[in-house]
């Protein structure tokens, strides 16, 4: 996926985030699109191809096997990751129900990312790079409990892995599978994603 910069050249005197954020929530982004605020800029993330979105179902129908009411899985749901001034829409986060249906109802705002039990990033050809480094350590300062990268260009091959216990900027645990193995979910979701029917 290749990404359009929308810079903040002229910012007024208050603080960068905020004006950011501003102009965030006032876009008008193409169906389909996602923006995300980076490095101080604005970005531009066009649609995913099929087989990304073929992906998202499925890890979508396991989670909801086993979550409770009081969990839901969000499309498409900016979350701010306050430590470091960035706001990313992933693929698919994990939020507790009455944390979203509490949310002003004539406000975008994201969320603040601290509150998501977990992440999910499948990458595309133009952004696995940052899926696997930018994005894996700002969802660690969060702190995000759970991130789960679906890497279908990985070197070694299509792989998935669970990155878990976040600590001081980094994540303690990781569980790498590649497609065709199963990965098991942790608390509060639990079960096995089988990665199998994954398309590459």
């Amino acid at each position: 996926m290749t990404a359009a910069m929308v810079g903040n050249d002229q910012v007024p005197r208050r603080r960068p985030w905020d004006y950011l954020l501003q102009v965030w929530r006032e876009l008008d982004v193409p169906e389909g699109w996602r923006a995300e605020i980076d490095g101080g800029q604005i970005v531009l993330v066009p649609p995913p191809h099929a087989h990304h979105n073929g992906i998202a179902a499925k890890v979508q129908r396991t989670l909801y096997r086993d979550l409770s009411e009081e969990l839901e899985v969000y499309q498409t749901l900016g979350v701010h990751i306050a430590p470091l001034d960035k706001l990313y829409v992933p693929d698919l986060v994990v939020m507790p129900t009455a944390l979203i249906a509490a949310m002003d109802p004539d406000t975008s705002d994201p969320v603040d990312a601290s509150e998501a039990l977990l992440v999910v990033e499948i990458t595309s050809k133009g952004n696995a790079k940052d899926d696997r480094t930018k994005k894996l350590w700002a969802y660690a300062h969060a702190p995000v409990p759970a991130y789960l990268l679906i890497d279908r260009f990985d070197e070694h091959g299509p792989t998935t892995t669970l990155f878990t216990e976040p600590q001081n900027g980094a994540y303690k645990h990781s569980e790498r599978a590649a497609f065709g193995e199963q990965v098991r979910l942790p608390e509060p979701f639990g079960g096995l994603l089988d990665t199998g029917a994954f398309p590459v």
